[in-house]
C-alpha cells in the first residue's frame, strides 16, 4: 500500500463500531471452522453500513477508512480469508463506481495501461463527485455482491450434469455444503456412488453421508485410512475447500492434501467446488505455516485423561491442507470451471492490485 493518512479509531461512527465489535465477537468464538460464506456475508454487511453511515469527502477517505476498518475484521480470525477478499471486493467498487461518476472510463484493466498508480490515486482524491451520487451507487454494488454470495451454491450446482455421469464412483472428504448442494444437484437426474472420508478427528464426513443418503443417495463412509486403497475403484473426486490461493493452490480441510496426492497416483481428476468469494491474492509462504494454518486443541486426537502420555509428546492438530495446485484438474466456480493456471486471470478481475495487500 502506498503512504496515505489512515482514518483513526475516533473517525469511525458509533454505529460502524458496535457492529464491528459484535463481529469480532462471532469471529473469535470457539469453533473449529466458521462458515466460509457466513463470514463474507457478513463482512459485506459490515463495509455496508460502513459505506452508508461514514463522513468522507473524496474517494479515498473511504477506502482509508474501509482499510482501517478492514485490517481490524482480518486480525479478529487471521485464518479467514473470506474477510480480506471481501474487504478487497469493496474497495474494487469503488473504484469502479469513482471511476464511473466521475466520467472515466469503465475498463479500469485499459486504465492501468495508459495511467500510472500515482495518477489514479489523485483522482481519487481530486476529481470531484457527488458524495450522495457515489453512496448510493456503490451500496448498490455491495447489495449486487450480497445477491453473488446468496447464488453461488445454487450456481455451482446447476452445472453438476457436466460433471457427474451415471453409475460413477465419486470419491469426496469432510462436509462442504457447496459440494452436498453440487452433488444432490446431480443426483436429481443421475444415479452415481459417493464415498466418503471421515475425515477425523472432526468427523465431518459422517455428517455429509447422513445427508446424502437421506436423499436417495448411495453413499459409503470409510476412514481416512482406507482413501488409497480404494481410489482405485474411484472415477473422480469432488472436494470443497476453504480458500483458493493465488498460486490456485488450496487451503482445505485437513486431509485434502492426502486425498488429493492418492488421486494423482491413480490418475484420477480432482475437481474442487468453490464460490469465487474464496479466491484469494495471498500465496502460501514456507515459513509462514502459523498464519496460514489454525492449530485447535489436541483433546479430539488424545484425550487429557492420558495424562501420562501427554506429558511425553507435544502434538498439534492443524485445521488446514495445503493442496498444491499441479494436483487439481478443475476448479468449478459459480461463473464457471477454470483450470488452476486461470487463477490469476480471475484475481485481476476481482481485485486492483494496490489492495492485494491490506
Amino acid at each position: 500500500m502506498s503512504e496515505l493518512t489512515m482514518a483513526s479509531k475516533e473517525d469511525i461512527p458509533e454505529k460502524v463500531q458496535l457492529e464491528l465489535d459484535a463481529f469480532e465477537s462471532y469471529m473469535q468464538r470457539k469453533t473449529r471452522l466458521h462458515s466460509s460464506y457466513d463470514v463474507a456475508r457478513r463482512s459485506v454487511e459490515l463495509l455496508r453500513t460502513v459505506v452508508s453511515t461514514a463522513k468522507f469527502k473524496h474517494a479515498r477517505e473511504l477506502m482509508d477508512l474501509i482499510n482501517v476498518i478492514g485490517k481490524r475484521m482480518s486480525l479478529a480470525h487471521p485464518s479467514e480469508s473470506a474477510v480480506g477478499n471481501m474487504v478487497r471486493r469493496v474497495l474494487r467498487i469503488v473504484r469502479e463506481e469513482h471511476a464511473g461518476n466521475a466520467g472515466e472510463k469503465e475498463d479500469l484493466e485499459s486504465k492501468r495501461g495508459m495511467l500510472n498508480v500515482t495518477s489514479e490515486m489523485d483522482d481519487l482524491t481530486t476529481v470531484p463527485v457527488p458524495i450522495g451520487t457515489i453512496r448510493a451507487t456503490i451500496i448498490e454494488g455491495i447489495n449486487e455482491l450480497l445477491d453473488e454470495l446468496e447464488a453461488s451454491a445454487a450456481n455451482i450446482a446447476a452445472q453438476a450434469l457436466e460433471h457427474i455421469h451415471s453409475n460413477e464412483v465419486i470419491m469426496t472428504a469432510g462436509y462442504s455444503k457447496t459440494v452436498e448442494a453440487f452433488l444432490k444437484g446431480a443426483a436429481r437426474k443421475r444415479k452415481f456412488h459417493v464415498i466418503i472420508a471421515e475425515s477425523a478427528p472432526s468427523f465431518q464426513g459422517q455428517e455429509l453421508g447422513v445427508s446424502l443418503a437421506q436423499s436417495s443417495i448411495e453413499t459409503t463412509v470409510i476412514t481416512d485410512s482406507a482413501v488409497f486403497a480404494i481410489m482405485s475403484r474411484v472415477n473422480k473426486v469432488i472436494i470443497g475447500t476453504h480458500t483458493v490461493m493465488a498460486d490456485g493452490g488450496l487451503k482445505a480441510l485437513n486431509g485434502s492434501r492426502a486425498l488429493a496426492l492418492a488421486a494423482n497416483h491413480h490418475s484420477v481428476p480432482v475437481i474442487v467446488c468453490a464460490a469465487m468469494f474464496k479466491l484469494s491474492p495471498e500465496y502460501l509462504c514456507s515459513y509462514d505455516h502459523d498464519t496460514f494454518n489454525k492449530i485447535v486443541s489436541p483433546h479430539d486426537i488424545m484425550n487429557f485423561s492420558e495424562g501420562k502420555t501427554m506429558s511425553k509428546v507435544h502434538i498439534q492438530n492443524p485445521v488446514f491442507d495445503y493442496v498444491p495446485p499441479e494436483l487439481i484438474t478443475i476448479f468449478i466456480f459459480n461463473i464457471g470451471g477454470n483450470a488452476p493456471s486461470y487463477v490469476y486471470r480471475l484475481l485481476s478481475e476481482l481485485y486492483h492490485p494496490d489492495d492485494h495487500e491490506l
